[in-house]
């Protein structure tokens, strides 16, 4: 099998460059044409519309799996068309390019399709009605998959987070070294899902034989507030020797930290179909213990 993995420098994208080597041969994109790896890397901005259906053509992968987004939640509310731009327009072109060559397409959506109001875990099938600009142009993104008509996998997930990137555990670490008191939002309920995580299950999912094309949830199991979550990453970090202290967190509701972008309260997602497909996301917590030992390991060099 030969892949090409769009968007290498990201969260997922960077875990996608060291977990899908059993799966065969391998190409990466990133702006730059660099990567801090020996697999091939190409040059491409996914901006740039008919550069995305030439590297398509021109690598003529196998799979193609896209790990390239525009993901500044706030931001996207006032650069609505760079958002459309990046998470639907050279979406849709790559679909279209992977369906012209034969080539199944991954893709990453979010849960951010939707507006929160459910009280059960959202399913694939669950209407979709997302609050802001971004969830929109994700939205947009996995339509124009759908009637592209090429074989795909959308892979919805949530909160995610790395030991790399920007991201919330990164954002929580610095601030705990720092301060003595947080105020975290309390009353928005998601599923921490680290990068690594995922990357690891889209490389089981490429690997069975028979994945019919359509959406799959894929995020840990379990559900916590971002206050719940902020609170196991210090007490998790400083029992691992990551922080030398741990600060008090503070639960605050979302209109004590107004956001130009609405998100939902409720965004856990159902994956019984991952479970079916042989997948069993970990408990939140303990792909979070996962994750900080990745950090403790790399600081112990």
């Amino acid at each position: 099998m030969k892949l090409l993995v769009i968007g290498a420098t990201g969260q997922v994208g960077r875990e996608l460059v060291e977990t899908t080597h059993s799966l065969g041969s391998r190409v990466a994109t990133t702006r730059s044409g660099m990567i801090d790896s020996d697999v091939e890397c190409v040059s491409l901005d996914v901006r740039q519309l008919d550069e995305v259906r030439r590297v398509v053509r021109s690598v003529a992968p196998d799979v193609v799996i896209n790990a390239a987004a525009y993901t500044a939640v706030d931001h996207a509310e006032s650069n609505r068309d760079t958002a459309f731009h990046v998470n639907a327009e050279a979406v849709a072109a790559m679909a279209d390019a992977c369906r012209d060559i034969g080539a199944r397409f991954a893709h990453y959506s979010t849960d951010y399709v939707f507006d929160g109001s459910s009280r059960v875990p959202y399913t694939e099938t669950s209407p979709t009605c997302p609050l802001g600009v971004y969830g929109a142009s994700k939205r947009a993104g996995e339509e124009a998959i759908l009637a592209s008509g090429v074989d795909h996998l959308i892979l919805r997930t949530a909160w995610v987070y790395a030991s790399h990137g920007s991201n919330f555990l990164r954002t929580m670490l610095r601030l705990g070294s720092e301060r003595d008191e947080l105020r975290v939002v309390a009353d928005q309920i998601g599923s921490p899902t680290p990068a690594r995580w995922i990357a690891e299950a889209t490389v089981a999912l490429l690997a069975r034989p028979v994945v019919p094309s359509g959406i799959v949830n894929v995020v840990a199991a379990g559900e916590t507030s971002w206050h719940g979550f902020a609170t196991a990453i210090f007490e998790e970090a400083s029992r691992l020797g990551v922080l030398q202290r741990t600060p008090r967190v503070i639960p605050i509701p979302s209109s004590d930290y107004p956001t130009p972008a609405r998100r939902p309260v409720y965004s856990v997602l159902d994956t019984s179909r991952l479970r079916v497909l042989g997948i069993e996301p970990p408990p939140w917590r303990e792909g979070l213990v996962r994750e900080l030992s990745r950090l403790a390991a790399a600081a112990a060099g």
